[in-house]
C-alpha cells in the first residue's frame, strides 16, 4: 500500500509547442501539470505528513463508487480522495491520496531503483532552512547526512520518507 502507482492527468501548456524536431505541434493536452495518486495505509497519517511536514494544503476531494472504479478499471472498492495541492492553488500538480479498503502489498523501496514504476516525488522549496525547521516540528527526519548541497549549483536536495515509506525528495537553496 503506499506505492506512487495512479498516474492520471499528463500536461504541457496549452496552445503550440516546438518539438525537438522544431516542428511546431499543436498541445493535445487539456492540463499543464500531472496529478498523481498514491494508495496509503493510514489516511489520517499520510495526510498529517504531506500537510505538517511538506507542507501541501488539503483541497477539496472527491469520492468515486466502486461500481464506477470497477467499470473504469481501477479497483471494484469505492474511494475516498483526498486532493492535495501546494501553495493551496488549484490548476496545479495534484497529489490525490486514498486509503483502500483491504489488502495492498507495500513496495520495496529502499532506494529509488529497488523496484520498477514511480520512485519518488520531488517539491521544490523555496528555502532548505524552513522546510528543514517544518520538518523537525513533524519529528521528520531526512535519509542519510540530511540536506545534501547538489554539485555545481547553490541547490540543497533533502530526502526523506512519508508514512508508507514512499520517498519524497525536497529541492531548494538554503
Amino acid at each position: 500500500m503506499g506505492k506512487l502507482c495512479l498516474v492520471a492527468v499528463l500536461g504541457l501548456t496549452l496552445g503550440t509547442f516546438v518539438s525537438q524536431n522544431g516542428a511546431k505541434k499543436e498541445n493535445e493536452f487539456a492540463k499543464p501539470t500531472i496529478d498523481i495518486g498514491c494508495v496509503v495505509s493510514d489516511i489520517d497519517a499520510s495526510l498529517k505528513f504531506y500537510k505538517e511536514a511538506v507542507g501541501f494544503d488539503e483541497s477539496s476531494g472527491f469520492k468515486v463508487s466502486g461500481e464506477f472504479a470497477a467499470e473504469a478499471g481501477l479497483t471494484d472498492k469505492p474511494l475516498d480522495v483526498k486532493v492535495l495541492t501546494l501553495a493551496g492553488e488549484n490548476g496545479k500538480t495534484q497529489l490525490k491520496l486514498m486509503q483502500i479498503e483491504g489488502k495492498s502489498a507495500k513496495q520495496k523501496n529502499e532506494q529509488i531503483n529497488s523496484t520498477l514504476g514511480f520512485s519518488y516525488i520531488t517539491v521544490f522549496v523555496k528555502s532548505t532552512k524552513v522546510a528543514m525547521q517544518r520538518l523537525e516540528k513533524a519529528n521528520v527526519k531526512p535519509l542519510a547526512k540530511g540536506p545534501a548541497k547538489i554539485p555545481n549549483t547553490e541547490m540543497m536536495l533533502t530526502v526523506i520518507r512519508d508514512p508508507d515509506g514512499n520517498i519524497v525528495e525536497l529541492v531548494g537553496p538554503e
